[in-house]
């Protein structure tokens, strides 16, 4: 049986037995939930997107069209998938080879932001509001506020929590909050 809170499914959408989904999520287009998927409140599921059934997304969590977050996938609140993002779980898939009990836990924290066609392989983990963008290939950990771009992606900056980049001295122009480097990450300054 799914958990029946208050969320929205549009009549094309498949959603398994066996759910849960949060007050105020609309599922799209084409999309399925499989049984045993969690979902929070207030998501958006674009269209033809698929949540796998160990797949975990938190509140608050965007995704757009065409994106399949497998299982071992654990998305927490405020993050936003962009159209056809692509999750992994296999290090070395085959198809003659099933590897389900292999697959590899891949962490997306709070508030993240996920470009278009950006691929995030298996197994490692977004820190907090980090920004990963268009197209970009990530194959290893990202600290939390780091700006990722390119194929392999590497570190091209910071951006603050509103996901603009911070000038030379650590300043959100959008914001005006400050920010400082410690061991090597960023913290916000509390004023």
């Amino acid at each position: 049986m799914t958990n029946q809170t208050n969320y929205y499914s549009h009549p094309t959408a498949v959603i398994d037995s066996n759910t849960i989904i949060g007050a105020d999520t609309k599922i799209w287009h084409f999309s399925h939930v499989m049984s045993g998927a969690i979902i929070g409140d207030n998501c958006i599921l674009g269209q033809n997107t698929f949540v796998g059934s160990r797949a975990i997304l938190g509140n608050n969590v965007k995704i757009q069209n065409n994106v399949s977050i497998y299982d071992s996938v654990e998305i927490g609140d405020d993050v936003f998938c962009g159209p056809s993002c692509v999750f992994t779980n296999v290090s070395n898939p085959r198809a003659h080879i099933e590897r389900k009990s292999e697959f590899e836990i891949t962490k997306v924290r709070k508030g993240v932001t996920i470009g278009a066609n950006a691929t995030i392989v298996c197994g490692i983990e977004l820190g907090e509001y980090s920004f990963i963008g268009a197209g970009a290939v990530v194959t290893r950990n990202v600290k939390p506020y780091a700006l990722m771009l390119g194929v392999p992606a590497i570190q091209k900056g910071w951006v603050g929590k509103n996901g603009v980049s911070l000038t030379k001295d650590l300043i959100c122009p959008e914001t005006g909050q400050k920010y400082s480097i410690v061991n090597g990450e960023l913290e916000l300054i509390l004023a």
